[in-house]
């Protein structure tokens, strides 16, 4: 909930092809190429109670070939009415922590209150430089922390009553809020599953502060294990959507703890222009989102005016995505779920949506066979994307094994430095050397990687692009008869042969005017640009036309376990490696469907005033149970259960002062327990008096 990005001018900046520069966030920039808060938790709550001593920092040195260094307090701020033309960012240079001190990369200090001029500045980052500079010299070679909350700098009032002080910060911070716009209409829906948060990459992306690929250390958030933003802020006042997810898969939210998921009025990442608030990356969501929650939840105890202010979005209005994918020789499977194998040689359109212009289009090449002769199948090999005006990226393999290549307008990206870049219309993500996430402005996304000798791509459409695409993955409409529909419009049936089949793809060529592509080399000018799109002299392999001997088909049905999709690669290749390979693209695609698919969510169900809820769960079969705090009772049901129709079989019932109906009854009836098992002992002892027992003998 609560990271963030270096400030722009003091980001690790790539150049990148044309005037553009691009940033990497700090959590994907190597620690040894920043200088390093020792316990960067203790900077930002020192004064407060318990937390005073020494602070220390170390760097790099050999980053920073010097003799001796500066190291300066930046401080960031940002000034003006909000929302208004005069609302400005700014960073500052406030004063120096020492000069001339050798350069070891080691520094220590006791913090001293800052003079009353410097206190407004609530967040910044130190610099460390050479001590040629002149103090707050710009444009210099220099090392950086992370950007923090300067609880060290803060004032003799900060460190008497740090609570108090907090305190007074978050009751001006929410009267400042409840005067500006109301920003969370316009957020998206947060997925209501970890796997549906994961597999929707198009809109949402790993929040690097909880990640479950690097261990869930969740800070802000306890209890949950993994936490995804939306990738592209919100329209027109440039916020962010943040949803986190427990171990069991559900949606941890605010109304049940303040470790649940917050919104931001400033996105962590930014949105153009980005040097206007609030789209300043990591800072203009420091100064609205990570500071007020350090003066309400973590400097004083006035989280819940926060957590009502940053309420945590359910999912009753989240849609998944639709997904389709290519893999293998290739294979396909639509947004409507048919499944078709095409083998064609040349460049082919995947996708074209009118709704936003996306196009994406495949290059596809023949194989080889286990002896080096061309195999009678072909693969993907790059594959290109571009949306209305967007930038133009291409992935394609490299000339090493298992490794991709990224081209940005024709020109290709290094990712030695970062591998989160924000383009033009779209954002990219390179995680490894074998796979590239596109993300674009219209929420759809594209995942491109190596899986076995070719490339695999799975595309995933908001609902929005219902009725808007055709190509090769079809047309989305949520009908499958249709997905065979050339250009002219004419659609062939589900049940089309593999020569009509093929026949359909290779109409989807792509023209020399309409390519994406980059012809860099003689071997592709020559191959698609002066030789036809789409090769008429490759003959595929159709499996009709193939019959296998009993020992064959064993051994092929033993590797591929009935896959239909590996069965063809394995004939049309000869190497069983390959189908392995598609069958496992095949099964990450069913995984990734699976994930998601729609689940009913009733919402939120608030606790009864004056007593106590059990359950945080609320999609479909959800059991929420109730009860009343001692000195009232429960009047209503005592459960209720999300129904498939997305409502609450029982509303939350009241607790009302007085004891419940059952605690009564367990008195009343208890006291005439006692009063019988006093009568039974009286009649006992008066009868063995008597001694008559004859009737209280034992029976068989």
């Amino acid at each position: 909930m609560k990271l963030a990005l270096l400030p722009w001018i003091l980001m690790l900046l790539v150049t990148i092809p044309g005037p553009r520069l691009t940033a990497a966030h700090p959590y994907k920039v190597s620690e040894s190429e920043k200088s390093q808060l020792v316990n960067e938790t203790r900077w930002q709550y020192y004064g407060t109670s318990d937390t005073s001593g020494d602070l220390s920092l170390t760097w790099n040195t050999s980053l920073l070939p010097v003799q001796t260094v500066t190291i300066e307090l930046w401080g960031y701020e940002e000034t003006g009415k909000p929302y208004s033309d005069n609302w400005t960012a700014k960073w500052s240079y406030l004063y120096s922590l020492t000069r001339n001190t050798p350069n070891s990369g080691f520094f220590t200090f006791k913090p001293k209150p800052a003079s009353p001029e410097y206190q407004r500045w609530r967040v910044g980052a130190l610099r460390i430089s050479s001590s040629r500079n002149y103090e707050g010299q710009q444009d210099v070679l220099a090392l950086w922390t992370n950007d923090h909350a300067l609880a060290w700098h803060l004032g003799d009032d900060f460190r008497a009553d740090s609570v108090a002080w907090a305190r007074e910060q978050c009751l001006a911070w929410e009267a400042l809020e409840d005067q500006l716009p109301n920003f969370l209409k316009e957020l998206p829906d947060c997925p209501c599953t970890l796997a549906q948060a994961r597999a929707d990459s198009g809109r949402f992306f790993t929040d690097y502060g909880c990640d479950i690929e690097q261990g869930s250390v969740c800070t802000y958030h306890p209890g949950a294990v993994h936490c995804v933003r939306s990738v592209q802020a919100s329209p027109r006042y440039g916020s962010g959507q943040q949803c986190c997810y427990t171990a069991a898969g559900t949606q941890l939210l605010t109304s049940d703890s303040t470790s649940g998921s917050t919104p931001d009025r400033g996105h962590d990442w930014g949105a153009p222009p980005y040097r206007t608030p609030p789209r300043v990356p990591g800072m203009s969501h420091w100064l609205y989102d990570v500071m007020s929650f350090y003066y309400c939840c973590l400097w004083a105890p006035e989280c819940s005016r926060y957590m009502k202010r940053r309420p945590s979005s359910d999912c009753r209005s989240y849609r998944p995505p639709r997904l389709a994918s290519a893999f293998g020789d290739p294979h396909f499977v639509t947004f409507d779920g048919t499944s078709f194998s095409f083998s064609g040689s040349g460049e082919y359109v995947l996708i074209e949506a009118t709704l936003t212009d996306l196009r994406v289009q495949g290059r596809t090449l023949p194989g080889k066979m286990p002896n080096g002769t061309q195999a009678h199948g072909t693969g993907l090999i790059a594959v290109a994307v571009q949306e209305d005006n967007s930038d133009v990226v291409e992935v394609r393999l490299a000339n090493g094994p298992q490794a991709l290549q990224v081209l940005l307008n024709q020109k290709a990206l290094s990712f030695t430095e970062q591998n989160w870049m924000d383009l033009k219309g779209m954002f990219l993500s390179v995680a490894s050397e074998d796979k590239v996430s596109i993300m674009l402005s219209s929420g759809a996304g594209l995942e491109v990687g190596v899986q076995g000798p070719f490339l695999s791509v799975t595309v995933l459409l908001p609902e929005k692009f219902l009725t808007h695409t055709r190509g090769l993955l079809g047309t989305l409409n949520d009908n499958p008869s249709d997905d065979f529909t050339l250009r002219n419009g004419q659609v062939l049936p589900p049940k089309a042969s593999a020569q009509q089949v093929f026949q359909f793809g290779a109409d989807w060529v792509v023209s020399n005017t309409s390519s994406l592509f980059t012809y860099d080399s003689w071997y592709l000018v020559y191959k698609f640009l002066i030789q036809p799109k789409h090769d008429p002299n490759f003959k595929p392999l159709f499996l009709d036309e193939i019959t296998l001997s009993p020992s064959q088909a064993e051994e092929v049905d033993r590797l591929c376990e009935g896959d239909h999709f590996c069965i063809h690669d394995v004939i049309s290749t000869g190497n069983l490696s390959v189908g392995n390979a598609t069958r496992a693209a095949h099964q990450l695609h069913r995984q990734r469907l699976k994930s998601l698919q729609p689940v009913v969510s009733c919402g939120w169900l608030p606790p009864p005033s004056n007593g106590h809820k059990e359950g945080s769960k609320y999609l479909v079969d959800s059991i929420v149970r109730f009860s009343c705090n001692s000195g009232y009772s429960l009047v209503g049901s005592e459960t209720s259960i999300c129904r498939a129709d997305g409502t609450w079989s029982m509303s939350t019932p009241e607790c009302q002062p007085g004891r419940s109906y059952a605690v009564l009854l367990g008195i009343i009836f208890g006291g005439l327990g006692i009063v019988a098992l006093i009568s039974i002992v009286y009649v006992l002892l008066h009868r063995r008096r008597k001694g008559n027992m004859t009737m209280w003998s034992s029976q068989p």
